[in-house]
């Protein structure tokens, strides 16, 4: 039997485990998504509740599956490329990163340090670009409009700066094996410094409009409390787990390019609920323009990419893991090498897919109102979660 309304299958296996109400509970199957605003894509949530209350919460994936994995079986090292910048289109830096880092650790390709500061610069700036979209998103989920306006405002100020160097606005593939694809010149780093001035009172005027709003705080404070033993179950990573107090970056627990040699400080905050990881993030697009301005200044002469980058690159025979610190959390490429043109295996780590399974734990026993608040904490992407 199957129901057209409610799209589900009344006697499946999956129903009857799941959702299945008892006799003596009036509850209702409710369908969120995959189609609702708050999702921001084609996430599904089927809900369980009594009255406004979530007694069971099971994400449904698949609507937007694309094989990213199995077409980096089938395409070259140099043709996966542009992929990355499709799994994770808000910060797509991060993931070209982790795969060109994957493919030159296999090969023991050396990056020259100009490239490693630009790579820096530019993930940093991606960084703040998504950060600012989760912002405004996530403050129109909860019912204010304005705010996307003006995060929208400095989106398009970033977006000028990286498309001067990658000639994208949105799904970057700026990196490659050794390095970067053009040089920055003068009018980039004078317009990126131009805009982390810019920046910093328009993080005030924020904390005075949303943050320190009261209306904001009653919707995110003691909402979404994740403990740590559910944090480490799952495998949550980025502004999710440093929200909830453990000061855990891969930028520091497993220091690539030239991180180690900048000043940054790692936000975290103590009250675990969704509050906390609002303060995270807000924290940590101010560390990103500390690293950007760093690294602005530090910036040595040299090649833009290593005079030693294969144009086809054909690595010798083995698997090797690199991971880096995207904007949701550990981004890793588990590469396996054949010795051929082609990679035998390409397994993507996403941090919105462990992130994510914890919301059927945190959701249970809130409000429905509140599903919406904790899903906007967790700043899901989907395409990076159904790949």
């Amino acid at each position: 039997m199957f129901d057209l309304e409610l799209g589900l299958d009344l006697s499946g296996d999956f129903y009857t485990r799941h959702f299945q109400p008892t006799p003596s509970e009036d509850t209702l199957i409710l369908n969120m998504g995959p189609q609702h605003p708050s999702t921001h894509g084609v996430l599904r949530v089927i809900l369980e509740i009594d009255g406004e209350y979530i007694l069971r919460a099971e994400p449904v994936l698949g609507y937007i599956h694309r094989m990213q994995e199995k077409m980096g079986e089938v395409k070259r090292y140099e043709q996966y490329l542009p992929n990355m910048g499709r799994v994770d289109y808000l910060h797509a830096l991060a993931w070209n990163w982790a795969y060109v880092g994957a493919v030159e650790r296999l090969m023991g390709l050396e990056v020259p340090k100009r490239a490693e500061y630009i790579r820096v610069i530019t993930c940093e700036l991606n960084r703040i670009n998504s950060h600012l979209l989760w912002w405004g998103a996530y403050l129109l989920d909860l019912g204010a409009f304005t705010p996307i306006m003006y995060a929208f405002q400095d989106r398009e100020i970033v977006m000028d700066i990286l498309q001067r160097v990658s000639g994208s606005r949105l799904t970057y593939c700026y990196y490659r094996f050794g390095g970067v694809s053009q040089d920055i010149d003068d009018i980039f780093i004078e317009k990126t410094k131009e805009f982390c001035a810019y920046l910093k009172p328009r993080l005030k005027m924020y904390k005075d409009l949303v943050t320190d709003n009261i209306i904001l705080r009653k919707r995110v404070e003691d909402i979404g409390i994740i403990e740590e033993e559910t944090l480490r179950k799952y495998g949550a990573t980025g502004p999710v787990l440093r929200g909830s107090g453990i000061k855990y970056d891969v930028r520091r627990k497993e220091p690539y390019s030239v991180y180690s040699e900048l000043d940054f400080e790692i936000p975290t905050a103590s009250s675990k609920d969704a509050l906390g990881r609002y303060l995270v993030r807000m924290q940590e697009i101010e560390e990103s323009l500390k690293i950007i301005e760093q690294a602005l200044e530090k910036i040595p002469p040299g090649p833009h990419i290593s005079p030693q980058a294969p144009r086809r690159p054909k690595p010798p025979r083995g698997e090797v893991y690199f991971a880096v610190e995207g904007a949701r959390g550990e981004i890793g490429v588990n590469l396996v090498s054949d010795g051929s043109a082609y990679p035998y295996r390409v397994k993507l780590r996403s941090p919105s897919f462990s992130n994510l399974s914890m919301f059927p734990e945190i959701a249970k026993g809130t409000l429905l109102a509140d599903a919406v608040s904790i899903l906007g904490s967790l700043d899901l992407v989907i395409p990076e979660i159904d790949r």
